[in-house]
């Protein structure tokens, strides 16, 4: 049976800023229709807290992770200050003086860990339920509720309204990642593909690519997907064949020679095509949720070793530079086959909700084909 699209998790992560922007809004309104429909006091607290608790997280991984965090600061915020509403009025300062210490406390335990969110969610609970220092328990009993009401809400839409998973958005984006430095490897082994592409643009792009992936490793790691070794595993292994590929691309032959010898160099560039190639298929296994069964080839240096020590200018000098260049060539394969076997040791990352979607993507486009086909008999 295939997915419907809005159950596709490429439409998800394709359109994730809209989605994320579509469910803000509609929890917005859920959070405005309870408040509306219960008469709830003081209900505007519960619509910032709406707005506060999802920010940028259009991920379950990140809702659960943060989601946890805003629930446990708003309860314990919440909790102390109506706490500090039972102190004595009779001692203006004791309350103000209560709460910065309460803040601090929270303050000097989050800094620095990954609970620093808790301990942002704890000081705006609090100073919300304390308000001006009134000492109205009732308002400070509903601005706890309201809290509570639009963190709530907030977390429920973003985990049931075609929800965004962290996996799958490191799974795109390692594909993505993956195809740029095969198109970066092409262009640089064809004097032709280096015209049609900015690869400095594609470059930066990888680069910002891999900053985000390494963003949402708590986050999958919250789905219970992947440990957050692999992940670091799998983020390492691109930005070393990144780097790899970025001083192939950066290369500058000192002498003219060096480069004839390269040029010269029998299959060299039949096996760097091939390279090009197997980085696609891994990209395209990665995407649509396959097997990783992807093969990449062991770059042979053995073949060139003569050409490359006993390369000689015309003024007699050794020319290190075409052994240099074989490395670069034999690492970025090794560092690809690494990869595979990484991926391809991951019980978790075949989806079968992904090979259904392409499978269906697929198909509609051998229909469309079809389709031109008989139109053009």
């Amino acid at each position: 049976m295939n997915l419907p699209p809005l159950r596709d998790p490429f439409f998800t992560y394709r359109f994730r800023r809209r989605l994320h922007v579509l469910r803000v809004l509609l929890a917005l309104a859920l959070t405005f229709l309870i408040i509306r429909l219960f008469e709830i006091p003081h209900s505007s607290w519960a619509l910032v807290s709406t707005i506060m608790v999802m920010g940028n997280l259009p991920h379950i991984g990140g809702v659960l992770d943060k989601g946890r965090q805003r629930l446990l600061g708003t309860a314990l915020g919440a909790g102390s200050g109506l706490l500090l509403l039972l102190l004595p009025p009779s001692v203006p300062l004791l309350l103000p003086l209560g709460g910065l210490a309460a803040i601090g406390v929270a303050t000097w335990w989050t800094f620095g860990n990954r609970h620093g969110y808790s301990g942002l969610m704890f000081a705006i609970s609090l100073l919300l339920v304390i308000g001006d220092g009134s000492h109205d328990l009732g308002v400070g009993l509903w601005r706890a509720f309201d809290v509570l009401l639009g963190t709530l809400v907030g977390i429920a839409v973003t985990m049931l309204v075609l929800p965004q998973k962290a996996t799958d958005m490191m799974r795109f984006m390692l594909a993505e990642n993956l195809e740029r430095m095969a198109r970066l490897f092409h262009a640089h082994t064809t004097a032709s593909a280096a015209v049609d592409i900015d690869t400095r643009a594609l470059l930066k792009a990888t680069s910002s690519a891999l900053v985000k992936q390494r963003g949402l490793v708590d986050a999958i790691h919250r789905e219970r997907r992947l440990r957050r070794d692999e992940l670091d595993d799998i983020i390492s292994l691109q930005r070393r064949m990144l780097s790899t590929i970025e001083l192939l691309l950066e290369t500058h032959w000192t002498t003219r020679a060096g480069h004839d010898q390269i040029e010269a160099m029998p299959g060299l560039r039949g096996e760097q095509h091939r390279l090009a190639r197997e980085l696609d298929t891994l990209a395209t296994q990665v995407r649509t949720g396959q097997p990783i069964t992807a093969e990449v080839a062991f770059f042979d240096l053995q073949r060139y070793a003569h050409l490359a020590t006993s390369a000689v200018s015309d003024q007699g000098r050794v020319l290190f530079s075409p052994s240099g260049y074989l490395w670069l060539n034999r690492e970025l394969a090794r560092l690809a086959r690494e990869l595979v076997e990484r991926l391809g040791g991951l019980d978790r990352l075949p989806s079968r909700r992904l090979r259904r979607a392409s499978g269906r993507k697929w198909a509609r486009r051998y229909t469309a084909r079809s389709d031109e086909g008989a139109r053009d008999a």
